[in-house]
């Protein structure tokens, strides 16, 4: 039986905003106030999705916003939360990471 070929994934660099990490770390804080270990486990879920744009960003749908701001924006979605980048060449730029429920501010990502 032939082998088959190793598929070829194209490595891009993941570059997370300021504006992505104070996020995160808001989210974090919410969650510990009430429960620590359910913070930590989320932010290591978080942390492993953002690692999946290494090889798979196109993989992940555009937002509905794109239209809106006349450029490409994807999102990542885990539970309630929305992590939103663009890909610029071989980048990804992690912008927001913000809950589901929560209006994106289309000022931020139109810069």
């Amino acid at each position: 039986m032939p082998r088959l070929k190793e598929p070829i994934s194209k490595k891009y660099n993941v570059q997370v905003t300021a504006s992505a990490e104070a996020d995160i770390e808001s989210v974090f804080d919410y969650i510990a106030r009430n429960n620590p270990k359910t913070a930590i486990k989320w932010v290591e879920k978080i942390e492993k999705q953002i690692d999946s744009l290494e090889c798979f960003p196109k993989h992940c749908p555009v937002i509905p916003e794109s239209d809106e701001l006349g450029r490409e924006y994807r999102h990542l979605v885990f539970g309630n939360y929305r992590t939103i980048f663009r890909i610029a060449g071989s980048t990804v730029f992690l912008l927001r990471v913000i809950h589901s429920a929560q209006l994106l501010d289309l000022q931020i990502l139109g810069r």
